[in-house]
């Protein structure tokens, strides 16, 4: 019977690590459309990955923290934070707002393009903080998916055109709104 309490979690998680992952994976198309070499390919990606799991586990802690302060208001606003975030993500995509161009070779030009992509999943780490889910598992997974997805949207912008970018984008949007919805009933 514990099973699929377990597996629906790991689910959740998955494709909420999925929909943070669109945004490395539609700017992995972007840079990759302009050229770029296999080792740069490693530095973003491992980068990426790093942000994505710093990001939402110091959102978790933040989370957490305001969960024992605010009780069973904790629950509403974590899913009113994930549809706000995941609305913002899919009307970006729509108006086609794109990050500005960054130096991605410079040291700070990496932090920077790496924080860009994983500052959504400091928002959702302080909504399953919120929510006290598996702390190691949510980071590893959103870290690894994080840094896999940059590096199959950067190895696809180095072969193909521009037709996913926006796209990937609202996609995940649309899967945290859902997420956030979900919360909220």
């Amino acid at each position: 019977m514990e099973a699929a309490p377990v597996w629906g979690e790991l689910i959740t998680l998955l494709l909420m690590a999925v929909a943070l992952g669109m945004d490395a994976f539609s700017l992995g198309i972007g840079i990759g459309l302009k050229g770029i070499r296999l080792l740069d390919i490693c530095k973003i990606s491992f980068t990426i990955g790093l942000f994505h799991i710093v990001m939402p586990l110091t959102g978790m802690f933040m989370g957490h923290y305001a969960g024992e302060l605010l009780g069973g208001v904790a629950t509403a606003a974590g899913g009113g934070l994930l549809v706000v975030l995941g609305a913002h993500m899919v009307y970006s995509a729509m108006r086609g707002d794109a990050v500005q161009s960054i130096d991605h070779r410079t040291f700070w030009g990496l932090m920077l393009f790496s924080l860009t992509v994983s500052i959504d999943s400091f928002s959702v780490g302080v909504s399953l903080g919120m929510f006290a889910s598996d702390l190691l598992l949510t980071v590893l997974l959103f870290g690894l998916l994080g840094g896999f997805m940059s590096v199959l949207g950067l190895l696809l912008g180095r072969r193909v055109g521009q037709w996913v970018g926006d796209y990937g984008e609202a996609f995940g949007g649309l899967i945290l709104l859902a997420f956030g919805l979900k919360f909220l009933m």
